[in-house]
């Protein structure tokens, strides 16, 4: 009899963890599913969102756009009150000549941050691009009002570009003898300074600041080609003969160098 209700409780008790295990089973495949990972913290939502951020700048840097704008996109949707991530996504619509996206994207990022000198800038020089100067100007005066602004050279250049295209050199004069007082080796505007004297016939203005710029390791040929052209007009024949050598060692495939074996001083 104990042998018969020992072999009794064995089978019940087989019996019964053979029925939790298919339960069990049937429960992982038919039941209510594992519970998901816990949502993401702000702090580490923001983290996410900065890192791709980080990458988007270093891959716009690189020229690689659809890249960038994927990381951008990524970086928004996890934190979408981060208006630096809407400015560079207005740059990198802007060089995919994609203007409305990118418009609206500099509106959103001023939107979230209105006093952000950078993005101000930056929209200001977008509009000077598409032809609303009058309107980039104000957004470029109200850059360079901004004391705190650490980067004041960089409103002052793109106010004196965005002159230039008005066709004011009076105005564009001022605006890059203004860069050039918070930043002596500014390569734009002491370039566009010797052109503007080049053009009204200040030849030993346009030397003067020409000469600040060839002397680079990295001179592009329009620069020196450009000092050519001042020396020959101040018949400064030893500095033409010296920008020309610089000229044919460090560009002899450019344009300008085919100019100067023409001697086509005037084109």
């Amino acid at each position: 009899m104990r042998k018969i209700w020992g072999a009794l409780c064995f089978y019940l008790l087989s019996v019964a963890m053979l029925s939790a295990c298919s339960s069990g089973h049937d429960t992982l495949k038919y039941g209510t599913p594992p519970p998901s990972d816990p949502p993401l913290q702000s702090a580490d939502v923001k983290k996410r969102a900065a890192i791709r951020l980080q990458l988007a700048v270093g891959y716009f840097q690189q020229g690689q756009f659809k890249v960038a704008l994927k990381e951008l996109n990524d970086a928004i949707s996890f934190d979408s009150s981060n208006a630096d991530s809407y400015g560079i996504r207005a740059l990198v619509y802007t060089e995919m000549h994609e203007t409305a996206l990118a418009e609206q994207d500099f509106l959103r990022a001023l939107k979230l941050a209105p006093n952000d000198a950078d993005h101000t800038n930056n929209y200001g020089w977008f509009l000077c691009q598409n032809g609303r100067e009058k309107q980039a100007m104000e957004l470029f005066e109200k850059v360079i009002a901004n004391p705190a602004y650490t980067s004041p050279s960089k409103p002052l250049v793109n106010a004196g570009m965005c002159s230039l295209k008005m066709k004011n050199d009076f105005l564009a004069e001022k605006y890059f003898s203004q860069a050039l007082r918070v930043d002596p080796g500014n390569v734009s505007a002491n370039l566009n300074l010797a052109t503007i004297y080049y053009q009204s016939r200040d030849w030993q203005r346009a030397q003067y600041y020409v000469n600040r710029l060839v002397k680079a390791d990295n001179v592009t040929a329009g620069t020196l080609w450009l000092g050519i052209k001042i020396a020959h007009k101040l018949q400064d024949v030893m500095g033409e003969e010296s920008l020309a050598v610089q000229l044919r060692r460090r560009h002899p495939d450019s344009d300008e160098f085919a100019l100067l074996e023409r001697g086509a001083f005037d084109e």
